[in-house]
């Protein structure tokens, strides 16, 4: 059977640095970091006390108080990041068939704070008076409960689950997303990713792990993709949300194009349970997986926005993994880590990455990596890889690339180009 096209043509966010998709890739260009002091709780015996917390976000604007307080903040940002971008698609709610619209986003923890609230409480009055947990623990705890709740305000009967695969997830749901519709499964998918895990549990369980890092005297300057002092990445929160939408059911309706989604890969590095393949084995196939899927060659690539978390082992990995793939081309793309602004959203990492390829294409500008003070002799540094740092750069932009990688070496990778008729 022949495949259908996919194009994105509507965009949502709610992230540390901007509570719309506008305002986000704004302050990206502008190499705006989203890491301060943590809020959400008292952070100060806590190896880092810092995050890249959502700021100034009122979920009454999406949700109706009494719904509110019936769900986790991770779902507050989803249905947000969904409402904006069914509303940037212009899709005429009461003339689509809603059997053909669904929502697959990616959730690597779902309601922690919920989880950690309930048995906190239980931990205190449980062996006095017994269990008492709130009705509505479970279904604002759940990881998929997110999309229930979108499926629910606009009635959309197609496809409808979550993604579930550590920082890949998101960029997992859009794989899925893109092969449902593609196949005629679907001609609609909101798809995307969310989360909300800067809690005690969250952060004190990072710490544990020595994965955060510890920069507390200069959170803005702590996540720092490819630099030789990097010592871990900043937790982040939030969602982002991509309207992927058949091509002609787009055409049909007169709808706005950003760009056309072209393939999709994934693979395992079956090699450690949080670290990357120190070879970047696993890199390497879900990228060559994706250009496969997409018919593509790496030389056809202009940006990637790679995983890039800050991290000692996993920037290593990841440029070996480029090198060896895209050989000489490797020294003619740009690449960027907007992690370093955006902090690491986790589950939701993918989504808003993706979010920012599919601008990159669009307006033929590269998102910068910021922080950058020094390089690092294990990355082979010599400034003839463009790590676009400090400033965004102007170029074309045919198609870019996304990737990301979770503990348990899942990797997932979406790619992008210009649409053309």
């Amino acid at each position: 059977m022949e495949l259908k096209r996919v194009v994105v043509t509507g965009l949502g966010a709610v992230s540390p640095i901007g509570n719309t998709a506008e305002e986000t890739w704004q302050n990206m260009l502008a190499g705006v970091s989203g890491a301060a002091p943590i809020t959400k709780f008292n952070a100060e015996k806590f190896k880092t006390q810092f995050a890249c917390e959502v700021k100034n976000f009122d979920a009454n604007k999406y949700i109706d108080r009494k719904e509110a307080r019936k769900m986790d903040a991770y779902c507050h940002y989803a249905l947000a990041a969904a409402q904006m971008a069914v509303e940037d698609s212009a899709i005429d709610l009461e003339a689509i068939d809603k059997n053909h619209v669904g929502v697959v986003m990616g959730v690597g923890i779902g309601g922690m704070k919920t989880f950690e609230d309930e048995v906190l409480a239980y931990g205190k009055t449980g062996e006095t008076v017994g269990p008492k947990f709130s009705p509505f623990f479970v279904p604002k705890m759940i990881a998929d409960i997110c999309v229930g709740h979108i499926s629910i305000k606009y009635g959309f009967h197609g496809p409808n689950y979550i993604t579930s695969s550590a920082c890949a997830s998101s960029t997992t749901a859009l794989a899925d997303a893109f092969n449902l519709i593609r196949l005629g499964k679907a001609n609609v998918i909101v798809s995307g990713g969310a989360e909300a895990a800067i809690t005690q549990a969250g952060v004190g369980g990072f710490c544990a792990m020595h994965a955060l890092s510890t920069r507390n005297d200069s959170p803005e300057t702590a996540s720092r993709p490819f630099s030789a002092s990097r010592d871990g990445f900043v937790i982040a929160e939030g969602s982002a949300c991509l309207i992927l939408e058949e091509l002609e059911h787009a055409k049909a309706r007169g709808a706005k194009i950003y760009a056309e989604m072209v393939g999709a890969g994934m693979s395992a590095d079956a090699h450690h349970i949080t670290a990357s393949h120190p070879e970047g084995l696993g890199a390497i196939l879900v990228m060559q997986n994706a250009l496969e899927d997409a018919g593509m060659q790496p030389e056809d690539i202009d940006y990637i926005n790679v995983h890039g978390t800050s991290t000692p082992v996993g920037d290593v990995s990841e440029m070996k993994a480029i090198k060896s793939l895209f050989g000489e081309h490797a020294y003619k793309l740009n690449i960027s880590s907007t992690k370093s602004m955006t902090g690491h959203l986790l589950g939701a990492a993918g989504a808003i990455e993706a979010m920012a390829s599919v601008m990159a294409v669009k307006e033929d500008i590269i998102p910068p990596t910021i922080n950058h003070e020094e390089g690092d002799e294990d990355l082979e540094i010599d400034y003839k890889l463009n790590f676009t740092f400090g400033k965004p750069q102007k170029r074309e932009v045919r198609a870019a690339l996304s990737n990301t990688f979770g503990f348990g070496g899942h990797n997932a990778c979406v790619i992008f180009r210009k649409y053309i008729e």
